[in-house]
């Protein structure tokens, strides 16, 4: 994990980027960082799975092909047919299939889709029938990854694992 200042969250980054000549400006995999308002945000890579493309605002799931988990924790899709059912975070910025981006992960955050079911107190997990969104969690084994603030505003205080 890298410790920098001025996280560029909105950016998205490609793979020549991440070994080229700009290498030494670009987060690195898995890095962290926290802004001065308490936000927690990761630097991952995105795949699309069956052609879902990464939307800011959107949650994504760690990336498991077909749902079953392959221990890869650093790649995440909005395809939640190509997730095991936990969230990963938020998309920084719209994303195509093999670039960087940064995924919040912890901290108040708004969504660009509504919820899927839930009320504003309620805590929240992965959807795993609608693609980038979360739903109200049902059972004490759901993977809790965030809880509504704002239900209506879909605003959502972001609890991730990292």
């Amino acid at each position: 994990m890298t410790a920098f200042v001025g996280a560029q969250l909105g950016e998205k980054w490609t793979q020549a980027q991440l070994t080229g000549a700009e290498s030494g400006s670009v987060p690195g995999i898995g890095d962290i960082y926290v802004s001065h308002d308490n936000r927690r945000y990761r630097f991952v890579q995105y795949n699309a799975g069956v052609n879902v493309p990464g939307v800011k605002g959107n949650v994504a799931g760690f990336y498991a092909p077909g749902g079953v988990s392959t221990g890869l924790t650093n790649v995440v899709t909005s395809d939640v047919s190509e997730t095991a059912g936990l969230g990963a975070g938020i998309l920084m910025s719209d994303v195509a299939s093999g670039e960087y981006c940064w995924i919040q992960i912890g901290g108040l955050a708004t969504l660009t889709p509504a919820l899927v079911s839930g009320a504003s107190g309620q805590s929240l997990v992965l959807s795993t029938t609608t693609d980038g969104t979360l739903k109200v969690a049902a059972a004490v084994t759901d993977s809790v990854v965030a809880y509504a603030v704002n239900a209506a505003g879909k605003q959502v205080m972001c609890s991730f694992p990292y």
